[in-house]
């Protein structure tokens, strides 16, 4: 089932696996297809549902913007259209991340377990803010290409960038076919996004939380303090990589959600 219809949208979803659900909720401006190698990890043993988020990938939308709780929602609603009932495993990462933790405040039901990598919990500063709406215009002037210029030196660690030159280039390439409109909105969502902090002790799924050491984006101090608010959450540290930890440590990721769903099975 390529495509699901919820209401108001057509989602484009990876379905693969079986026994307990995992959702996979990409980064920005990315999709799908940056969670290959937990897809062909995990099909093995859960359910592995991957959809690209409302207006990215092969999913279309004409939103001028798209709040965090609306991409939750999509994930509700997409959960309800294909007949799943019971709480999930969700993991997001960066934009991922945030739309996770909206997910969790408003369907805690949902959830059977989080995994939250390369987030952050605070919402942007006012800098960041306007940045995001500045950049936003830009992108819908002339395409994605000055975003992904801004953005491609501070997603992965040296030793993606000097020796793994094709997960950047994937990377790069799924970046550009974006459309410029999805982009425009999910920036101006995010720039709106509220603080999620004050909400994240009254999660109690078992959590865990996944940093990088050379992530730019998402600091790993700052990650560790915000998964201290989790009351029952582990927290993880993958040394040298940066940002898109699922793409430049496979394996290790993999590992480390591996050991942690043995040690609160």
């Amino acid at each position: 089932m390529p495509y699901i219809a919820t209401p108001g949208l057509r989602v484009h979803v990876i379905d693969e696996g079986e026994h307990d659900p995992l959702v996979l909720l990409h980064g920005f401006p990315l999709s799908h297809e940056m969670w290959d190698a937990q897809r062909r990890e995990f099909r093995n043993t859960h359910r592995v549902i991957i959809p690209d988020l409302r207006g990215f990938g092969r999913s279309t939308s004409q939103d001028e913007i798209v709040s965090m709780d609306q991409f939750a929602d999509d994930v509700a609603a997409l959960l309800e259209a294909m007949d799943i009932s019971q709480p999930v495993m969700l993991c997001g990462l960066s934009m991922g991340g945030y739309i996770a933790m909206a997910l969790a405040r408003r369907y805690p039901q949902r959830l059977g377990r989080l995994i939250l990598t390369n987030t952050k919990s605070l919402p942007d500063t006012q800098e960041a803010a306007t940045n995001r709406e500045r950049m936003a215009n830009l992108v819908l002037k002339e395409g994605p290409t000055p975003l992904v210029a801004a953005m491609m030196p501070r997603l992965f660690g040296p030793r993606t960038n000097e020796h793994r030159p094709q997960v950047v280039d994937a990377v790069r390439n799924v970046m550009l076919a974006n459309s410029s409109r999805a982009i425009a909105a999910a920036q101006r969502g995010m720039a709106i996004r509220p603080d999620s902090t004050p909400s994240l002790k009254e999660i109690t799924v078992p959590t865990l939380v996944i940093a990088s050491e050379h992530d730019a984006i998402s600091p790993p101090e700052e990650m560790r303090t915000f998964a201290a608010e989790i009351p029952h959450c582990e927290f993880v540290l993958i040394p040298g990589v940066g940002h898109m930890t699922p793409m430049e440590a496979p394996q290790e990721f993999n590992a480390a959600v591996r050991s942690w769903l043995q040690r609160t099975a």
